[in-house]
């Protein structure tokens, strides 16, 4: 046989569809391609290339970037050669490629989530491929094996299991050095509304990465950058929605008495007061136990502080920025019910409004 004459009678030749193009060695032997015949064409001069074990590209060429991708996902995500499963079903009810439990994940990840912070996938040295622990493959070549207990469930982009963008994130700061590259790539996730600081935050915290020093500053800075923008949320949904414009950034106190909190929005005749839960876990060095217990702790705090405004007659109305971003005609709608129910409400306290 030479390299010229088709190794089987299955129709094998160059298309424009990656999967057809991109195969496992199972995959060739299902249309009739035997390993000896795959191996012949991978040859020195051959048709064929092998650019990770099992894993045949139909060409010889240098493989694109969907290639690289593709044969990253069928190495990581073969089953075993004892005990093959069936192949389970993509969204859509198509059947899986034979990527399994795998998903690409870092910074291939952000690139296919159209981040521009993140270099291109066909550029980049490593692929990084999200597995079960379990999995006994090792890293080869350009596809490095990145091992987790709990994967999330990923996202499809265009035919491609990808991690969801904090996930993504979290695993690809795991292998960055550069401070000004990691503030790039946090920044982007939340100014182009991909996921929220504190999910960003919890999953940086996850991979045991918050005390290195280029992360550090970078999420400092993307903390401020979530506050302003949920702020800024806060702003439109009340101009937006044609609520009353009420005093912005205000602190609340009896007269002569205790400071009774900050609040980002404040209806002084209607005592109705508006607070952004931005709080996120910063506590990479704790164990799970403490991490639990200062959770808990900050959050009665919280309460207590909102029982006592509620004791004087203030109503409180907690929003968080993801239902700022989700559901904002929802909250306005609370909002707005707060402040009529204020007619049927006992007169509030007296409390004295400062500026933050």
């Amino acid at each position: 046989m030479n390299q010229n004459t088709p190794p089987s009678s299955c129709d094998l030749r160059i298309t424009s569809e990656v999967r057809q193009r991109v195969l496992t060695a199972a995959q060739l032997k299902d249309r009739g391609v035997s390993p000896a015949q795959a191996a012949e064409r991978c040859r020195t001069g051959g048709s064929w290339q092998q650019p990770v074990p099992g894993v045949f590209v139909l060409h010889p060429g240098p493989l694109s970037g969907r290639e690289r991708l593709r044969s990253a996902l069928l190495y990581a995500g073969r089953p075993p050669a004892s005990g093959r499963r069936g192949l389970p079903v993509q969204p859509g009810g198509t059947e899986d490629p034979g990527y399994g439990e795998a998903m690409i994940t870092g910074l291939a990840a952000l690139a296919l989530h159209g981040f521009a912070a993140a270099p291109p996938a066909v550029s980049l040295d490593h692929v990084d491929v999200l597995v079960p622990r379990n999995r006994r493959l090792r890293s080869v070549r350009y596809v490095r094996l990145v091992r987790g207990s709990r994967l999330p469930r990923p996202e499809w982009l265009d035919g491609t299991p990808v991690a969801p963008v904090a996930r993504a994130l979290a695993d690809a700061v795991v292998g960055l050095a550069d401070a000004h590259a990691v503030r790039r790539l946090l920044t982007e996730a939340v100014r182009g509304g991909h996921c929220e600081p504190a999910v960003v935050v919890g999953e940086l915290n996850r991979a045991k990465v918050l005390d290195r020093p280029q992360v550090v500053n970078a999420v400092d800075s993307l903390l401020a950058e979530g506050r302003a923008l949920a702020e800024e949320r806060l702003y439109d949904m009340v101009r937006a929605h044609g609520l009353p414009e009420p005093l912005w950034n205000v602190d609340l106190r009896l007269p002569g008495g205790p400071h009774l909190g900050a609040v980002d929005a404040y209806w002084p005749e209607e005592a109705v007061a508006v607070e952004l839960d931005t709080r996120s876990p910063r506590h990479s060095r704790l164990d799970d136990d403490r991490r639990q217990e200062e959770h808990e702790a900050e959050w009665s705090a919280y309460a207590a502080r909102r029982e006592h405004l509620e004791r004087l007659g203030v109503t409180v109305v907690h929003l968080t920025p993801r239902k700022l971003r989700d559901t904002r005609e929802q909250q306005a709608a609370v909002v707005r019910t707060a402040l009529m129910a204020a007619a049927d409400r006992e007169p509030a306290a007296y409390v004295m409004i400062l500026p933050r």
